[in-house]
C-alpha cells in the first residue's frame, strides 16, 4: 500500500474539482436566465448556490495539495 497519494488520486481530484466547476457553470447560467425560478424557491436556490460554491473550493483545495504525478512515479503496467 502505498504511503503517499498517487496518481490515482490526483486523476480522481482533478475530475471532481472539473465536475464541480462544471456544477457552478451551470448554477450560474440558470441564474443568469432566470429559469431558477421555476424550478426553486429563492431560499432553495439560494442554498444550492452556496453548496455548489463550497464544493468547488473543498476540490480546489484537495487538488492543489495533491502535487502533480512525475515520470519516475508512474510504474509499468506489467
Amino acid at each position: 500500500m502505498p504511503a503517499k497519494p498517487g496518481p490515482a488520486f490526483d486523476v480522481m481530484s482533478r475530475r471532481w474539482l472539473g465536475l464541480a466547476e462544471r456544477r457552478l457553470v451551470y448554477y450560474t447560467e440558470l441564474y443568469q436566465s432566470g429559469r431558477w425560478q421555476s424550478y426553486y424557491t429563492p431560499h432553495d436556490f439560494a442554498q444550492r448556490i452556496i453548496d455548489v460554491m463550497k464544493a468547488v473550493t473543498v476540490w480546489r483545495k484537495l487538488a492543489e495539495r495533491v502535487p502533480a504525478a512525475s515520470k519516475d512515479d508512474l510504474r509499468p503496467a506489467a
